[in-house]
């Protein structure tokens, strides 16, 4: 099973350097667990060693397994249609980043949609 997980490339979208913050503790999570995750947002800096992709960029990515969403839905729709480009399995949206709308373009494209909270996934073994 763990290497199944290895396999499975998550793009943490609303990453951050800032140790305050969930998106850092997901990606510290991730590390420790063996998960191959990318960091993507607008903030610069690095987060377990990994640069930080600049999300405006739009960085053209390939096999992305899961996404998970740190950013509010206030602030995602200028993103979905690149994220739902990058043909993800599912999307995860975390406490404050749900999204009935992005949900719906994205159920309707074929990808499972949860509103999870990545640290309880994690921490519980359900990711």
């Amino acid at each position: 099973m763990g290497e199944e997980k290895s396999k499975k490339r998550v793009l943490l979208v609303g990453a951050s350097p800032n140790p305050s913050r969930y998106a850092y503790t997901a990606a510290k999570m991730f590390e420790e667990r063996g998960f191959e995750f990318i960091p993507i947002g607008i903030k610069k800096g690095e987060v377990q060693g990994k640069a930080i992709l600049n999300l405006r960029e739009k960085p053209d990515l390939i096999d992305i397994d899961t996404i998970t969403l740190y950013i509010g839905s206030d602030h995602q729709e200028e993103w979905i249609d690149y994220l739902l480009g990058l043909k993800p399995n599912r999307i995860i949206f975390n406490p404050g980043a749900e999204n009935q709308d992005f949900a719906r373009k994205a159920k309707a494209n074929g990808v499972d949609v949860l509103n999870a909270c990545n640290l309880v996934m994690l921490s519980t073994g359900q990711f």
